[in-house]
């Protein structure tokens, strides 16, 4: 079934459509509707509808105005837009915003059913064409050559000489035009795929709509290493890592709607040399593993999750202390008393001397205070200084040390957690704050609130649906409409004005979104208080 959302200011003529069409027959199922482009807009951030059905005449944003934002905003999205004979060559004149179909109004059921018949054959056949196996068969054959796929990841992995560097790219013809760089990883689940699919046909798809969809905008070196689709991209300027975040959150969802695929993005530090893109792809990595955190389908930006984390050196060795240390970020107590176990028991059961025992305290101490000074963590609650420590556990008994190591691992696991905590919760206050200091501003919105934070909208809306409940959008709307209901019963200042001082220009959509919260208009609100 595609989605459809109906957009019209007459919910009549909306309720006559939803109910005389048959939509299953036609593979559609409608999703709801809206009476006005803002209301529009709102379901279609939460929904992302396969096509959108539209008016032109609508009070607060019309239809052409509505088509604008979709295009922009969600160019997958097809428009139907119906209108009256009067509007019809006016909108015909919109041709940039690529309207699938104009219907007239009265509308035809017969009429109806046919454009969303051909729409219907569209949409399959845009479909069949991301899925076609023979088409994903033929397209891994023709990936990238050979010898620029391995230069791209022997440079990620940081083993070209950086004065070797020119040479390999003018042989290969290769060229980085900067001035910012910064890697992202796509991660295809494989424990999430759609049924009949094949996980290497359906990494290749992503693949490749990664390419479609991410590469021109972005200037970026595709290729795929390790199952992985790695992209270098390359930035003007290091605020754009937020818009680069936006839109592979963006690109997660899409592929989930499309093909029904888990994809994480991870998105790696920004830097300013080609040589430098080892330590990108590095925290590109790290992003990607905090999925079992944040849960995939989504971009995630290390240095927004954890900005003051640094680069945890990649590896598969799970006796080893990056793999406690990993298992302190990402896992479970459960999961770092078994990391703990399997490194004392490789690192500290089997020595024939005394000296190399007291070696590998010093290395696992001076491993720990670098860690926790990378993350930023108290180091005193390591009692005293490496000295201090060291004259305390090097005469520990191997199982003593062990659980000596395994309380330390968890304490930090659990102060790992809160630093998390305070931070989405600093992240949430400042954003209250900003909202109070400036809802008055009538163009104050999402943009705004993440430009301040410096963060993407993805991150800050998802963090802050999670923590309050409300889409920013609709906290600022609800914190609004209670400064105005406290001055209409406070105040006798006129209800255009007060709309004005909340940010509202136009005084009848203050009514109406006034009137959506409280149920009755500004003015009978006014009343009905002075008469209680």
């Amino acid at each position: 079934m595609y989605t459809l959302l109906l957009v019209d200011d007459e919910e009549d003529v909306i309720e006559v459509i939803a109910r005389k069409v048959k939509w299953e027959e036609l593979g559609f199922s409608v999703i709801g509707h809206a009476t006005n482009g803002y209301k529009a807009l709102e379901m279609l951030e939460e929904a992302q509808p396969d096509v959108v059905m539209t008016d032109i005449k609508m009070p607060y944003m019309d239809g052409l105005e509505l088509c604008g934002h979709i295009k922009e905003e969600y160019p997958a999205t097809k428009i139907l837009l119906f209108t009256g004979f009067d509007d019809f060559e006016y909108a015909k004149e919109a041709v940039h915003l690529e309207i699938e179909e104009y219907i007239l109004k009265p509308l035809n059921l017969a009429e109806i059913t046919k454009v969303f018949e051909r729409l219907r054959q569209k949409l399959d056949q845009e479909r069949n064409e991301k899925r076609n196996t023979d088409l994903l068969r033929k397209y891994y054959a023709e990936s990238l050559p050979l010898l620029q796929a391995n230069f791209y990841s022997t440079l990620v992995e940081g083993r070209i000489p950086e004065e070797e560097l020119q040479r390999y790219m003018s042989d290969y013809q290769i060229s980085f035009e900067g001035p910012l760089y910064c890697c992202i990883v796509v991660h295809t689940s494989a424990s999430q795929v759609p049924a009949g699919m094949d996980i290497r046909l359906l990494s290749v798809s992503v693949d490749r709509q990664a390419g479609e969809e991410l590469q021109k905008n972005w200037r970026a070196k595709r290729f795929t290493y390790l199952g992985e689709t790695i992209m270098i991209t390359q930035l003007e300027n290091e605020d754009e890592i937020s818009e680069l975040t936006d839109e592979c959150d963006r690109f997660c969802k899409y592929i989930d709607h499309v093909m029904g695929a888990k994809i994480t993005v991870g998105i790696g530090q920004v830097c300013d040399s080609v040589s430098e893109l080892a330590k990108s792809y590095q925290t590109a990595k790290e992003a990607v593993s905090y999925r079992v955190l944040y849960g995939s389908n989504q971009a995630i930006n290390l240095h927004e999750i954890a900005p003051q984390r640094k680069i945890m050196t990649d590896t598969n060795d799970i006796s080893g202390l990056s793999n406690i240390f990993k298992m302190i970020c990402l896992g479970t107590e459960s999961d770092i008393e078994k990391a703990v176990g399997n490194y004392t028991k490789q690192k500290f059961m089997a020595f024939d001397s005394l000296e190399k025992y007291h070696v590998a305290v010093m290395e696992l101490i001076s491993e720990l205070y670098h860690f926790m000074t990378n993350n930023e963590l108290d180091v005193t609650k390591v009692s005293g200084g490496t000295s201090t420590l060291y004259n305390e556990i090097s005469n520990f008994e191997p199982q003593v040390l062990e659980k000596w190591l395994l309380k330390t691992a968890l304490m930090l696991h659990d102060d790992m957690a809160d630093a998390r905590y305070h931070s989405k919760k600093s992240l949430i206050d400042q954003a209250k704050e900003y909202v109070q200091q400036n809802y008055r501003k009538e163009e104050l919105g999402l943009d705004d609130i993440c430009r301040e934070l410096g963060v993407s909208n993805s991150y800050f809306s998802s963090m802050f649906k999670k923590e309050t409940g409300k889409s920013f959008v609709g906290y600022l709307t609800d914190y609004r409409m209670e400064k105005a209901a406290r001055m209409l019963v406070e105040t006798a200042e006129k209800s255009y004005m007060i709309a004005k001082s909340v940010g509202y220009s136009d005084p009848n959509y203050f009514s109406y979104v006034f009137k959506r919260n409280y149920g009755v208009s500004p003015s009978k609100y006014r009343t009905e208080y002075a008469q209680n």
